[in-house]
C-alpha cells in the first residue's frame, strides 16, 4: 500500500492519483470545482467482487464435472472464469484488508502492508491480461468453428488448447510482474493501452466477420424457402443485437480502465483529466461486473452445462 493510509485502495500502481508516479507529473488537486467524482462504497466492492465470485465458481465445477464439456471450447470458458475468478478474489481481497485497516482490527508493519499491496496487484493485473487473451482466444475459437467447420476438431485439439492455455497463463504472470514492477515507465502504460486496443480490434473484426457469413448463409436459406424479407430481417435483429452485447459489455467494461492509462500518458497534469483520475474506483467496479457478465455470455446459454449446474445445484452428484 502506498503511504497515503489506508483508506486508498491497495492497487496504487497504476491509478495516476497516487504519489508513487512522481517523475509523471501528475496533477492530484487541479481539476476545479465543476469535477465530478464517483463515489464507490466498499461495500459495493464486497458484493459484486461475491456475486462474480459464485457464479464463476459455478462454472468451473460445472465444466470440471461432466465429461462431455471437456473441449477446447469450454476449456477456454473455463479459464475464462478462472481469470475473473481471480479479479473478483483479489478485489474482494483488497477490499476486506482496507476495511480491517481502517477499523484498526488489522495492524502490521508498513513493509508487509507494501509486500502484499504487490501480490495483489500482480495478481489482479495477471487476471485482468488473462481474461482479455481468453475473451480473444474464444473469439479466435468460434471463428475457426464457423468459416472451418469440416477442419475444427483437427485444427482446434485438445492438446493445442492446452499449450495455448498454460502459455498465457505463463505470459499473463510473467508481463502483469513486469507491468507492476516498472509501473512508473510510460512505456508499460503505452503497452497495456496497445494490448487492449488489439484485443477489442480483433474481437470487433472476427465477431463482424461471423456475423456476416452467418447473415449470408440465413440469406441462402430463406432464398430457398422464398421467405427472405422476414428472414433476413430477423436475422439482422438477432445478430447485430448479440454483437452490440458481446463488444458493447467489453467495450464499457474494460474501456473507461484503459482510457485512465491513456490519459496518464497524455495529459497527466490537464484538469479534465485529472478528474477522470478520481474515478479510478469506478472503473475497477465495472471490470468487476464485467466478471459478472462472461458467465451470461459465454457459459450460461449452454443448455448443457445449464443442465449441469442445475444438477450442481441440487446435490445430484
Amino acid at each position: 500500500m502506498p503511504t497515503q493510509g489506508p483508506q486508498k485502495r491497495l492497487l496504487g500502481s497504476l491509478n495516476s492519483t497516487s504519489t508513487a508516479t512522481p517523475h509523471l507529473g501528475l496533477a492530484t488537486n487541479q481539476t476545479g470545482p465543476w469535477c465530478l467524482q464517483v463515489s464507490v462504497p466498499d461495500g459495493l466492492f464486497l458484493s459484486l467482487g461475491l456475486v462474480s465470485l459464485v457464479e464463476n465458481v459455478l462454472v468451473v465445477i460445472a465444466i470440471t464435472k461432466n465429461c462431455n464439456l471437456h473441449s477446447p471450447m469450454y476449456s477456454f470458458i473455463c479459464c475464462l472464469a478462472l481469470s475473473d475468478l481471480m479479479v473478483s478474489i483479489s478485489l474482494v481481497l483488497e477490499t476486506a484488508i482496507i476495511l480491517l485497516l481502517e477499523a484498526g482490527a488489522l495492524v502490521t508493519r508498513a513493509a508487509l502492508v507494501q509486500q502484499l499491496d504487490n501480490v495483489i496487484d500482480v495478481l489482479i493485473c495477471g487476471s485482468m491480461v488473462s481474461s482479455l487473451c481468453f475473451l480473444g482466444v474464444i473469439a479466435i475459437d468460434r471463428y475457426i468453428s464457423i468459416f472451418y467447420a469440416l477442419r475444427y476438431h483437427s485444427i482446434v485439439t485438445l492438446p493445442r488448447a492446452r499449450r495455448a492455455i498454460v502459455g498465457i497463463w505463463v505470459a499473463s504472470i510473467f508481463f502483469s510482474t513486469l507491468f507492476i514492477t516498472y509501473y512508473n515507465h510510460t512505456a508499460v502504460l503505452i503497452c497495456l493501452v496497445t494490448f487492449f486496443l488489439a484485443m477489442l480490434a480483433l474481437m470487433a473484426i472476427l465477431y463482424v466477420h461471423m456475423l456476416t457469413r452467418a447473415y449470408q448463409h440465413a440469406q441462402g436459406i430463406a432464398q430457398l424457402q422464398k421467405r427472405q424479407g422476414s428472414t433476413r430481417q430477423g436475422f439482422c435483429l438477432k445478430g447485430a443485437a448479440t454483437l452490440t452485447i458481446i463488444l458493447g459489455i467489453f467495450f464499457l467494461c474494460w474501456g473507461p480502465f484503459f482510457l485512465h492509462l491513456t490519459l496518464i500518458v497524455l495529459c497527466p497534469q490537464h484538469p479534465t483529466c485529472s478528474c477522470i483520475f478520481k474515478n479510478f474506483n469506478l472503473y475497477l467496479v465495472l471490470i468487476i461486473f464485467s466478471s459478472i457478465v462472461d458467465p451470461l455470455i459465454y457459459a450460461f446459454r449452454s443448455q448443457e452445462l445449464r443442465m449441469t449446474l442445475r444438477e450442481v445445484l441440487l446435490c445430484s452428484w
